[in-house]
Parts: C-alpha cells; sequence; structure tokens
C-alpha cells in the first residue's frame, strides 16, 4: 500500500488495551473524532470485527454527510482500520496503529488514505465544505489524537 495522505503521532499514558478500546468503540470514538458526529454499527454487529459494517453520520460546521464503513483490520491493543464509502464509491481508509511503549504508555499513529475516484472529488468536496481534504485531515488527525489522548489519559 503505498504511503497514507496524512498521518501523524502521538504519545499516550495509557495502556495499549484502553487505547484500542477507545478507538474501536463507535459510540465513545465520537467523542474525540474529529467530524464523527455519532457512528452505529449495522447488520446486528455489536464490536470491531473483520467485515463488520457501519454509518458514520459527520459533520463539520453546518456540513452533514453519512458514510457507511467496513472493518478490515482488528488486531485487540494492536491495530484498528477501516474502508469509507459512499453508495459504493471508495472514499478513505483509516487506520489506528498502536504500539507499546514504557510501562503504562503506548504510541499511537493514526492514518489515513484518500481513496476518491477523481470524477467524485468536486462533489465530496462540495457536500463536505472542503476544498483541500488532505490539509484538512492533517488538522483532524492532530485534533483526534489530541482528543484522544486527553480522554485516554483521564481514563487510565
Amino acid at each position: 500500500m503505498k504511503a497514507p495522505t496524512a498521518s501523524a503521532r502521538i504519545d499516550v499514558a495509557a495502556p495499549p488495551g484502553e487505547v484500542f478500546a477507545l478507538v474501536s468503540d463507535l459510540p465513545r470514538m465520537s467523542a474525540f473524532a474529529a467530524e464523527l458526529e455519532r457512528g452505529s454499527w449495522l447488520d446486528g454487529v455489536t464490536e470491531a470485527r473483520v467485515g463488520a459494517r457501519f454509518r458514520g453520520r459527520n459533520r463539520r460546521g453546518w456540513y452533514r454527510w453519512s458514510t457507511t464503513a467496513t472493518v478490515t483490520d482488528v488486531e485487540p491493543d494492536k491495530c484498528f482500520a477501516f474502508d469509507v464509502a459512499f453508495h459504493g464509491i471508495p472514499v478513505s481508509r483509516w487506520r489506528y496503529d498502536i504500539v507499546a511503549a514504557g510501562n503504562r504508555g503506548c504510541l499511537v499513529e493514526e492514518s489515513t488514505w484518500d481513496r476518491r475516484p477523481s470524477w467524485f472529488v468536486p462533489f465530496a468536496n462540495l457536500a463536505t465544505g472542503v476544498r483541500n481534504r488532505t490539509e484538512r485531515n492533517r488538522r483532524n488527525i492532530a485534533a483526534t489524537l489530541r482528543q484522544l489522548k486527553d480522554v485516554a489519559e483521564k481514563t487510565a
């Protein structure tokens, strides 16, 4: 796979298991994810597993949109990843990698890959109010990781 279009890392003073539990729990994820307003599992699924699907309700200012995501990777305490689509059109891939660091901490890396076909980009930009998705994702990832750190360290 090619390099992500946006990614960042942060040290978190919480065990990898607690961080994994946060990033793979859709209702809790909305407390720290920059554009996710709410996530809900589909097809009777109640937890992250490869192949599980969820609906993401997203917001940025007054812009609102929904996507469907399919979980691609689940490695407890280490990795959670999913592909996002809009009515079957590939949009992005998101991945959280968690690496134990020290006695009670970990390094968390959030990455995304823009998977939109070029013909779809203008429509997506209009729907989300974002002209430069790569730059927006860089800022969103930084904000998300700061919020994740705050939440994880309060519960650790």
